[in-house]
């Protein structure tokens, strides 16, 4: 991965790994739960795995990297974690994060998608469960070491820890912009103060996506049923998105950053097409059907730099609609029935919001512009959230085959942070962090500038490159990034398939 930079053959970061094994004795390293930093054996041993190994006469002698890379399917899943190797296959279904991460990650080295999603009591309790031997040929370079001792670092100084009080003065800041919407929106009788009062509210909505973010990653109160709790009222009822719906691609994002056929974050056909390589036709793992680049799609990435903004302005809409399509589909959602509930809950109050507007001449078309000024308003968090990954690197399949695209370079590559001072962090709502975001995903949001110090040190050290531009370069590089791939959407041809292609799209897949 280009962007993720080739490394240099210096030795890991010593401060990080000096700073991480402080106080471990043999076999032990550090783990999260709840938030809390423990000292605990690096893996455990299931008598009942055991026991099952010998009764099973479908095991390979030896279990190697290969031989696990064969078993990628949904009904038949190997995953490697810490150079062990579980048959995970009867657990796909009652996954709580869904199948499609543990498919993405099949056969793989999971090791850090596993650590940075899961608290310790699932490597005691769970995961012995699931084993089936030991990989012979498993090896952790020296580079991963040097990356996974910055997380042992982070754990073994409490950085995994919430500072509640910063989540209590936020919850202050979301009253007051809700109040103050509702009160510009209700109380007053002008046109303007009904404006302002959509800007709040839209304000309002940008401002605790943040929140809903944290929560979707169980990084608040680190409890798993607490946050969902709470993600039904930050998420479903006061803004609108769907935490079932969100949970359920996010994960899978995050695991496949800016794949072609697998995230489903840069699968925007036919509106929008972050890179050249889309062009053609491939099948979306996410969504469970083919892209095709048709005539509509041609015409309007062709002028995708021109309709990014504008859409921006509409695209919460979109996600309403995507959560309501997962709620009302076959597909397992936690606690689906309370998000109906809540999801309803939204509409119930945003529709007596509307309705109770005191209105002037303009009547109806007073309340259609006050939910458009809010949603456009609001729409600032998705131009914050394409800004991310959008100009960066993309690639085809699922990563983690080497050490060229294993976790730490395909989030570098995939992934950039926005340069900005510390006060203007409450702007960014912790997106300004991407980086060490994805590396570290519960990592609580008011810790990840101390993290990025650590993040960009190695990166000096080991000559991976480190993308974090000012927000404002960001934006130009965004659109320049849409123009290119507009133009060449101006150069595809109408292949024998029956949709537009291109020469990369042929020479992929040994045409023309």
């Amino acid at each position: 991965m280009g962007k993720g930079g080739n490394s240099k053959s210096s030795a890991p970061a010593t401060n990080a790994t000096a700073a991480s094994s402080r106080g471990l004795g043999p076999g032990e390293v550090w783990r999260e739960d709840e938030g809390k930093s423990f000292k605990v054996q690096k893996s455990y041993v299931s008598k009942s795995a055991l026991a099952s190994i010998a009764k099973r006469t479908d095991l390979p002698a030896k279990i190697t990297m290969a031989e696990a890379a064969k078993h990628n399917k949904r009904d038949d899943l190997w995953v490697i974690v810490d150079g062990k190797c579980y048959d995970v296959t009867r657990y796909v279904e009652h996954h709580p994060g869904g199948w499609l991460p543990m498919v993405n990650l099949g056969g793989k080295d999971a090791t850090d998608a596993f650590a940075n999603y899961h608290p310790a009591r699932v490597y005691k309790n769970m995961l012995p469960q699931y084993y089936i031997g030991d990989v012979v040929d498993y090896r952790e370079t020296e580079f991963q070491k040097g990356h996974r001792a910055i997380r042992q670092r982070l754990l073994a100084e409490g950085m995994f820890e919430t500072r509640m009080s910063y989540y209590y003065k936020l919850t202050a800041w979301f009253a007051a912009l809700l109040a103050g919407a509702v009160y510009c929106t209700l109380a007053c009788t002008s046109f303007a103060a009904h404006m302002a009062g959509a800007v709040l509210l839209g304000a309002f909505w940008q401002q605790m996506a943040g929140v809903g973010h944290d929560i979707g990653h169980n990084g608040v109160t680190h409890v798993w049923k607490t946050d969902n709790t709470i993600g039904l009222l930050v998420g479903n009822f006061l803004t609108g998105i769907g935490m079932g719906w969100w949970k359920r691609s996010h994960n899978v994002h995050h695991v496949v950053c800016n794949s072609i056929e697998n995230d489903p974050d840069i699968q925007h056909m036919p509106i929008f097409a972050v890179s050249p390589e889309i062009f053609g036709r491939f099948f979306s793992s996410y969504h469970q059907h083919w892209v095709e680049t048709d005539a509509a799609a041609r015409f309007l990435v062709s002028y995708q730099h021109w309709l990014f903004y504008p859409i921006m302005a509409f695209a919460r809409f979109n996600l309403y609609a995507q959560a309501w399509l997962l709620l009302l589909s076959d597909e397992y959602v936690h606690n689906k029935k309370w998000e109906m509930v809540a999801s309803a809950g939204f509409i119930a109050w945003l529709s007596s919001l509307v309705a109770y507007i005191p209105v002037g001449p303009w009547g109806n078309w007073e309340r259609v512009l006050y939910l458009l000024v809010s949603h456009n308003v609001a729409g600032l968090l998705h131009v914050q959230i394409c800004l991310s990954h959008f100009a960066m690197e993309t690639y085809h399949g699922v990563p983690y085959k080497g050490e060229e695209d294993e976790w730490f370079r395909m989030q570098l590559a995939t992934t950039l942070n926005i340069d900005c001072p510390a006060w203007l962090d409450w702007f960014h709502i912790g997106l300004q962090f991407q980086i060490e975001h994805h590396l570290w995903p519960r990592l609580p949001r008011h810790n990840l500038r101390y993290a990025s110090k650590l993040v960009q040190e190695f990166c000096k050290e080991q000559g991976v490159n480190y993308h974090m531009p000012k927000w404002i370069d960001a934006q130009f590089d965004l659109v320049a990034h849409m123009k290119e791939t507009a133009m060449k959407a101006r150069d595809l041809k109408r292949g024998d398939a029956g949709f537009y292609e291109s020469p990369i799209w042929e020479g992929l897949n040994a045409q023309g």
